[in-house]
């Protein structure tokens, strides 16, 4: 970037997950760049993060769904005048129509650029339709830039720009293995790991994400006398305690319960992901991207997961052999069977680095600002 910019993100809240994970991501190297970075949300456990890498937050509720939050289209105005703002970046929905109300009324000489992120498959209605309406639209994957321009042939074409997410080489290095001393509190806490084939499905437990398919695959797999464990690493989503409670019950029926482990969540997935011989994504939907599965494959853990949305794209690209046709349970068993029979290798090449989303994210920025695009 020829000159200094100063870009707001906005979204609801700094809590955890990948947009806010983005949002950080962003915001450090915009200041890393020489740049001014100024995040507004309702805050958040991620607030630290952004204040360590000395990007400003601007604690307001933009996300809260109550006819208070529409006082926030005249103050974002007014700040984005006096701050004199050259990207105005919309990242979630509700926080996307303050941003929009407030850009469009103002000076179109004077106000900044406008750009929106599709993190994801909304429903579609006219409340998600404000997600096109940036004057740059990024779709985080092919899969989203399919779904903008089926659900939205209004959108045109021109605007939409493909950027798909990252994972950092340096943070998830090819062949990485846990220290010593993880290792030794990891197999003091499962013991029975040590001598199992570790299957390890991450994600939050809802019904999204397959979990009943992970444990008849356990099943069937332990039938054929295999000795395999499955990981099933992630949090209860509060509001859907009775389908963890469903998953439970169902893992008792089949007499499962030395053969599955629910962990909870855990903050050391990289550990997590280099203990287990293959890691799974047998979501029900199609992911927009699929971060977890990009993790382990920049680990060299291969991953075998349902080709569909952005984990199909990210498998097509990186490990084309782990891809599996969605809820095909017999292709499942097979593939991980021959999987567990002889270890394929990643391959290190990827593409989908932090690196070449943060550069194509600040060019965008760069072109938009001094009106190349």
């Amino acid at each position: 970037m020829t000159r200094q910019l100063t870009v707001v993100q906005i979204l609801p809240a700094m809590e955890a997950g990948g947009v806010e994970r983005g949002t950080v991501e962003v915001g450090s190297e915009l200041v890393r760049q020489g740049h001014r970075a100024i995040v507004i949300s309702a805050g958040g456990r991620m607030v630290h993060e952004l204040t360590r890498h000395k990007v400003e937050h601007v604690t307001w509720k933009v996300g809260a769904k109550s006819l208070t939050t529409l006082r926030f289209i005249r103050k974002l105005r007014k700040f984005l005048r006096d701050e004199n703002v050259d990207i105005l970046h919309a990242r979630s929905r509700l926080p996307a129509w303050i941003a929009y109300r407030a850009w469009r009324g103002m000076d179109p000489k004077n106000r900044p650029r406008f750009v929106t992120t599709v993190h994801g498959f909304y429903s579609v209605n006219r409340y998600s339709a404000i997600m096109t309406k940036g004057e740059r639209v990024i779709a985080v994957s092919e899969s989203i830039k399919k779904y903008i321009q089926e659900n939205y042939p209004a959108t045109d074409p021109a605007r939409i720009q493909v950027i798909p997410r990252g994972v950092d080489p340096k943070l998830y290095p090819h062949g990485h293995r846990p220290s010593p001393a993880w290792s030794q509190t990891w197999y003091q806490r499962y013991p029975h790991l040590l001598d199992r084939l570790v299957l390890t499905l991450p994600g939050r437990i809802t019904r999204l994400k397959g979990h009943e398919d992970f444990i008849e695959l356990i099943a069937r797999l332990r039938a054929q006398g295999l000795a395999v464990h499955g990981l099933i690493v992630g949090a209860e989503d509060p509001r859907r305690l009775k389908y963890a409670e469903e998953l439970h019950r169902r893992v008792r029926e089949r007499g499962l319960e030395g053969d599955i482990t629910f962990t909870g969540p855990r903050n050391d997935m990289r550990e997590v992901y280099a203990s287990s011989n293959i890691v799974l994504s047998l979501s029900q939907q199609p992911e927009s991207f699929g971060r977890t599965v990009l993790e382990a494959l920049s680990l060299g853990v291969p991953v075998i997961g349902y080709e569909h949305g952005g984990v199909g794209e990210v498998l097509a690209t990186v490990f084309p052999e782990g891809r599996v046709a969605m809820g095909n349970m017999d292709e499942l068993a097979a593939k991980v069977t021959s999987f567990l029979a002889r270890t394929r290798s990643v391959s290190e090449v990827n593409p989908y680095t932090l690196a070449q989303m943060l550069d194509k994210t600040l060019e965008l920025y760069a072109s938009l600002a001094t009106g190349r695009a």
